[in-house]
């Protein structure tokens, strides 16, 4: 194993998780944090440990520096997600950069792995790709991840399908650009130069690699451990070639959560291998369950998330009823001593949601003396999410079975600075 795989899993404690079929790779034993493709949890009521993440990961802090040369590259204010740190670790992100200062193309790559529902904090990593999109102008790969489903959870394959088409419908209802963006399910898509590319990782490596990054064990079904390769794939743009023709040097900036870039070590360690250039990552942090910060938000447990397809009185009973606070037990405490914003749910939501930083900042230090209550905080947050998850409602309606499938057809894209090879 090369020294980028050894360096991000130092010292690990390996564990039986009869919930996905592997095995758990967690942190080293005195730590109380357990961040990994299946598993986010933590002791701490603060919630994970991002510092020591970075640390263990081997990735870099994003830095005032890095903020500072976004915004004069591109000549607008960085995403709040960034100001605020909810995107907080990178790999190579400064390479991206220097594409754009010599007006070279690169593209986006995210995705999700199929659920019944959309919760909110699956908007995150979307939202966030929307404004990278938007702001350097180039084409955006998002990846279904049907067959991960299938073999993971007790799902029929037409199952898996039907999630992978109707959370298509979700992620255009958030204003993806159709002229630049490309969704693809594996079921449906995989062939070709895809396939070939996904063939060569698998080739180059090793079951005791993937066991070592993911925790695989003998009792794992070998379609679990050649899934790794399907992820890594489209990081190269050779992949997509009604996109890129055969080019192999198109930089790939990946979006996503901290607990996928196990995925993304393996990528860039075998990437020079054959000769790929390697992905760039931004990772976000989690954005914590309603009952505290100890575990992120599942789509699997409805009283631990909000749901995009939720009414306005289920989000307000939600939160009323679920989100953890960090307020005194009575009114007289909490005016005497204030809040904890550190712990309290809806204030963690807000730092998300809430785009203004003034008046976050106003809601921190009126939570923080006592000034303002749990319940009113509460409603600050209901009255932010609630608008948010309507939209998204009413423009899913609008989006026709046949408008999904141009976003999911193979074809050449044009941004400013990238023409599709003919």
């Amino acid at each position: 194993m090369t020294e980028e795989l050894v360096k991000a899993v130092p010292n690990l404690k390996v564990s039986e998780d009869p919930d996905n079929g592997a095995m758990n790779v967690d942190a080293p034993e005195d730590a109380n944090d357990v961040v990994n493709p299946w598993t986010v949890q933590t002791t701490n009521d603060k919630g994970i440990d991002y510092d020591k993440l970075i640390e263990k990961f081997g990735s870099q802090k994003i830095d005032p520096a890095l903020l500072e040369r976004m915004e004069k590259l591109t000549g607008v204010p960085v995403h709040h997600l960034l100001r605020r740190g909810v995107f907080f670790s990178h790999r190579d992100m400064g390479v991206i950069l220097n594409q754009v200062e010599k007006g070279k193309p690169f593209y986006l790559y995210t995705g999700r792995g199929p659920s019944n529902t959309l919760h909110i904090g699956h908007l995150i990593p979307f939202m966030f790709t929307k404004w990278l999109q938007d702001t350097f102008d180039v084409p955006l790969v998002i990846q279904l991840t049907d067959d991960e489903k299938f073999l993971w959870k007790d799902l029929k394959k037409d199952d898996a399908k039907r999630l992978a088409f109707e959370n298509a419908r979700d992620i255009i209802a958030m204003g993806f650009d159709v002229n630049k963006t490309f969704i693809f399910s594996d079921f449906q898509h995989i062939g070709g130069a895809f396939y070939e590319n996904m063939v060569t990782v698998m080739k180059h490596v090793t079951f005791n690699q993937v066991k070592g990054i993911f925790g695989f064990n003998d009792s794992s079904n070998i379609g679990k451990i050649m899934f790794p390769a399907v992820q890594a794939t489209p990081a190269f743009s050779s992949s997509f070639p009604s996109i890129f023709g055969g080019k192999k040097d198109v930089p790939c900036l990946i979006p996503c959560a901290i607990d996928q870039d196990p995925y993304f070590r393996m990528t860039r360690d075998v990437a020079p291998t054959l000769k790929f250039r390697k992905p760039a990552l931004l990772h976000s942090t989690f954005i914590p369950a309603l009952q505290g910060a100890q575990t992120k938000m599942s789509a699997s447990d409805e009283n631990t998330s909000i749901y995009v397809s939720d009414t306005p009185k289920q989000i307000k009973n939600k939160i009323n009823k679920y989100a953890y606070s960090g307020g005194g037990d009575t009114i007289e405490e909490h005016r005497a001593n204030g809040g904890n914003c550190d712990v309290d749910i809806s204030y963690q939501y807000l730092t998300f949601f809430l785009e203004d930083d003034a008046r976050l900042e106003q809601i921190r230090q009126d939570y923080s003396s006592g000034k303002l209550l749990t319940g009113e905080l509460k409603q600050i947050l209901v009255e932010t999410v609630t608008p948010l998850v309507m939209a998204i409602q009413e423009k899913r309606k609008t989006i026709t079975d046949d408008m999904v499938k141009e976003f999911m057809r193979p074809r050449p894209m044009t941004t400013k600075n990238f023409t599709t090879p003919t």
